[in-house]
């Protein structure tokens, strides 16, 4: 009994170290990939030009039956009409029940432009252009594709991931304006056309408290939002392995990382631009 109780617990301290030293293994494979990923962008603009326009396209605008329905612009330009309209009808009710629903369009300048539409846009983009990439390059692995690109020469990491990192940098600019235009309108139209407000009265504050200036920091959070995306499902779908279950258990992981990263980091990136004053003031 005194000698069993001394092995036990040195299995569990091997066994606690091994899963340690694991975990610690794979965040270094993790961080290399990023930055092999990260630093070869440059590259991947010189010398994949055609595949990066090709990769923009195809994000854009997509493929088979999304390409019906106009792709991940369709998707993001709905996805934030409704959130806009949530603006309308929120925003009204609750503001009504205090007695200046007026304030309505401060609501949409406010909240849209800094939380609202990016994380939106993040959502979109994990599940459509992310998922896509995921699955994709998880589908070439388990095919063999990516160690033929390596046979001929061809730096995988280059022109699979960094291409698509860039194209979806470049993507998500227009997808950005059609997202926030989305969700501007669809909030004024659904206060003074639902509601009665009045135009003259919604478009007073909206204007009032729309800062150019916040338009500027939710592009900017949205497009390291969308950096952090592109990297973790490129890395998710790099190293699939298993068959078709593991592509489809590597689309799961990645878009279920990327949303957890995305609300940390729009946390993260509110604290340090907004966090000391937010450049917000009621009165005059």
């Amino acid at each position: 009994m005194s000698t069993s109780t001394p092995s036990r617990q040195f299995a569990r301290m091997r066994s606690t170290g091994t899963q340690v030293t694991s975990r610690w293994n794979e965040f270094g494979s993790r961080a290399r990939f990023y930055a092999a990923t990260l630093s070869n962008i440059a590259d991947a603009v010189v010398h994949y030009r055609s595949e990066v326009l090709r990769l923009i396209a195809q994000m854009g605008l997509g493929v088979g039956a999304l390409a019906v329905v106009g792709g991940t612009v369709v998707i993001i330009g709905f996805l934030t009409m409704t959130t806009g309209a949530i603006i309308a009808v929120q925003g009204y009710n609750q503001l009504g029940s205090l007695g200046f629903e007026a304030l309505t369009g401060f609501a949409s300048a406010f909240f849209n432009t800094r939380f609202i539409i990016p994380s939106t846009i993040g959502v979109a983009l994990a599940a459509t252009i992310g998922a896509g990439a995921t699955a994709q390059l998880g589908a070439m692995r388990i095919n063999e594709e990516i160690d033929a690109l390596e046979v001929i020469g061809i730096r995988s990491v280059t022109y699979l991931c960094s291409t698509r990192v860039v194209a979806g940098l470049v993507v998500v600019v227009p997808l950005y304006c059609v997202a926030m235009i989305m969700g501007f309108v669809s909030a004024r139209l659904g206060t003074t056309l639902i509601y009665g407000q009045g135009a003259g009265v919604y478009d007073h504050y909206f204007n009032t408290f729309l800062n150019p200036t916040d338009l500027l920091w939710s592009l900017a959070l949205t497009m390291v939002m969308t950096l952090e995306i592109m990297v973790i499902h490129t890395h998710y779908g790099y190293f699939a392995s298993g068959g078709p279950a593991g592509v489809g258990e590597a689309v799961g992981r990645a878009v279920r990382t990327s949303m957890i990263t995305t609300a940390v980091v729009e946390v993260m990136f509110s604290l340090a631009v907004y966090g000391q004053t937010g450049d917000f003031h009621l009165a005059g």
